[in-house]
């Protein structure tokens, strides 16, 4: 075990980890600097959303269109190609900010160009950890880039993306334009990349995009670890983003929440997910896989039914701490398994398959809550994530046994 945790893990992960490091800035100053960039030009509420959803609305488009063709171009090539075209897309934009000359429709494509992109991206850059890190090194490998994600996207970024608005609106783009082009810099200089599966040696014409996401949808549906693993996400998703679709309105009717206390409680998740970045490498050498996976689904049980019964902050802020140490946990061991056990040849589909049932279950989750909550009530949505997850917990124990790294 202690061999394990001392594999280094090489100067092209690091390149990567400091990509990963300098996209989560700037993407996390994006995400508050563009709503309020709207929110400045126009007061429509649809408008506002609309710079969210522009985003990802691409994921649930092209999400496994770009898995096939992670898998059939150079993904290194391909997520360095992506990141220069999204830091001329954030320049752009920066530019007519600058100028004074921004419009919505022009935020909102640009917004959609991002998004669109960053399916791309992700996914095919999901194949960089195992092909630059030994096996053995890549539960602390997927934990250093969940830290990126905590402490720069969640924590830092967000006051930084609302003070640069501030001091002057153009600059949070360009700050990120920057970091798209420093990460296609950092990724262009990795050199351990698995190379494209060759043509078959036959030559035989290949089978077009629809075929091609066909067999990546069929390879996971025969894996019976993975398939149990993204279905019990994207329904997790789906009744989580219902939950907390009106987690503002609950933190201040239900918990009297002040503005500023809603604000602290959900540092909560960063706090608790920053925390699942440093115990999970020593939980995974210590802790068989299956029993770190079936704790999470209990965590997510009792965070929900916690969130249902009480009325004290603390006791909803303690246990979103520990809900985002699951979250962080969980993910690790996840990216880790399929990183194992997904051929490369498959990985950009499957790792888009994945991604399609987790945004589509979160879309799907936000339009559900808020109809549950006006029918049956605030708590209600809670209720049914705690009996639903619980319900995910009985079909999803048995097949979680064999989960091991």
């Amino acid at each position: 075990m202690r061999a394990h945790s001392a594999v280094p893990l090489g100067a092209d992960y690091w390149k990567l980890w400091t990509s990963s490091a300098v996209s989560n800035l700037g993407d996390g100053i994006t995400m508050v600097a563009g709503p309020l960039l709207v929110a400045s030009i126009t007061t429509d509420p649809a408008a506002v959303a609309g710079a969210v959803f522009a985003q990802q609305l691409p994921w649930l488009l092209f999400a496994l269109i770009s898995g096939a063709w992670a898998d059939r171009l150079d993904r290194r090539r391909l997520v360095v190609s992506v990141n220069t075209m999204r830091a001329g897309a954030m320049a752009v934009l920066a530019v007519a900010v600058g100028f004074e000359v921004a419009t919505v429709p022009l935020i909102l494509t640009v917004f959609f160009l991002l998004g669109t992109g960053e399916t791309l991206a992700d996914t095919a850059s999901a194949v960089f950890v195992p092909a630059v890190v030994p096996e053995a090194g890549r539960p602390k490998a997927n934990s250093l880039l969940y830290a990126n994600f905590n402490v720069l996207n969640q924590f830092a970024a967000k006051p930084l993306g609302g003070w640069l608005f501030v001091a002057a609106a153009a600059v949070p783009f360009a700050v990120n334009a920057l970091t798209f082009a420093l990460s296609a810099a950092l990724i262009a200089t990795i050199r351990a990349i698995t190379p494209t599966p060759a043509a078959p040696v036959d030559r035989s014409p290949r089978p077009g995009v629809r075929a091609e996401i066909g067999a990546g949808v069929r390879w996971l549906l025969r894996h019976r670890l993975l398939r149990t693993l993204a279905v019990t996400m994207a329904v997790g998703n789906v009744v989580f983003c219902a939950a907390f679709a009106v987690f503002v309105l609950y933190a201040m009717r239900r918990l009297g929440l002040s503005d500023v206390g809603y604000g602290v409680l959900l540092v909560a998740f960063a706090v608790g997910g920053f925390l699942g970045t440093l115990v999970a490498p020593a939980l995974i050498r210590r802790i068989r896989a299956s029993y770190l996976l079936r704790a999470g689904l209990l965590v997510e049980v009792a965070l929900h039914a916690t969130l249902a019964l009480s009325r004290e902050p603390w006791a909803v802020a303690a246990m979103i701490v520990v809900f985002g140490v699951h979250t962080t946990v969980w993910g690790v061991v996840v990216t880790t398994i399929r990183q194992r056990d997904v051929p490369s040849a498959l990985f950009g589909r499957v790792t888009s398959v994945y991604s399609f049932l987790d945004l589509g279950g979160a879309a799907v989750g936000s339009l559900l809550g808020g109809v549950l909550a006006t029918a049956y009530g605030l708590v209600a949505p809670y209720w049914i994530a705690a009996v639903a997850m619980a319900l995910v917990v009985v079909v999803a124990w048995r097949p979680l046994r064999s989960a091991g790294l």
